[in-house]
């Protein structure tokens, strides 16, 4: 389902997250669109949390903490982040309204981003929504090799230690796939929103006044494997 609102219409935080309980979320074509459009794909990606993977290589630049990961201490820069150019992608559907939209959830908690520093500059993220045990991942970045990679694998850490039950990616690439993402129908995708969302997690279980190192984010997720 694609429905364009009109510029003039009004989404507010609120309605942005009865959407998003209702299995769909906003868009827009390019960084100057002044509208957004609503989605709800037909085929929907997850990243099972159980059943998450991590290559070897990965896990030994994340075990040597290559990156000091940090919670939500830049969430306004990591979405700027991830409205630059990437390889790939010229063009962002991050517009002004986007941004604002999210920021004004960062401010109730109900969004939250994931980053990675290097030599105390922000050099990669993630940012997404959490509602319930629901966690929607919205967009990554990075300005060096592996660095999104380390934040995404720091987030399903939290989410597990965190009691939270469904990873959105919305889509599926070739590079979540890698993670075990994979596509459900909008029928199974509803059920496990239904059940994410007759629960309560705590995004916050895991410290977010220090860093967290890649070897316990590591044991972590092989516990819950």
């Amino acid at each position: 389902m694609n429905a364009c609102d009109t510029v003039s219409s009004e989404i507010t935080p609120e309605v942005l997250l009865r959407a998003y309980a209702c299995g769909i979320f906003p868009m827009a074509e390019s960084a100057d669109a002044p509208s957004l459009f609503w989605l709800e794909p037909e085929r929907r990606g997850i990243i099972p949390l159980g059943g998450f993977r991590v290559s070897s290589r990965l896990a030994r630049t994340i075990r040597a903490d290559a990156f000091t990961i940090r919670v939500d201490t830049a969430f306004r820069a990591v979405m700027a982040g991830c409205a630059e150019p990437q390889p790939g992608r010229d063009n962002t559907w991050i517009n002004a309204r986007i941004t604002g939209l999210y920021a004004k959830l960062f401010e109730m908690g109900h969004c939250h981003s994931v980053e990675a520093w290097q030599d105390d500059e922000l050099v990669g993220g993630l940012y997404g929504v959490s509602l319930g045990r629901a966690f929607f991942g919205e967009s990554m970045f990075h300005r060096r090799r592996d660095a999104s990679k380390v934040a995404l694998v720091h987030l399903v850490a939290r989410l597990r230690a965190g009691g939270f039950t469904l990873l959105d990616t919305q889509f599926v690439t070739e590079h979540l796939r890698t993670f075990g993402a994979v596509e459900v129908s909008r029928r199974r995708y509803r059920s496990l929103l239904d059940d994410a969302l007759s629960g309560i997690a705590d995004f916050q279980r895991l410290p977010t006044d220090r860093p967290v190192s890649g070897a316990e984010a590591l044991d972590l997720i092989a516990a819950a494997s």
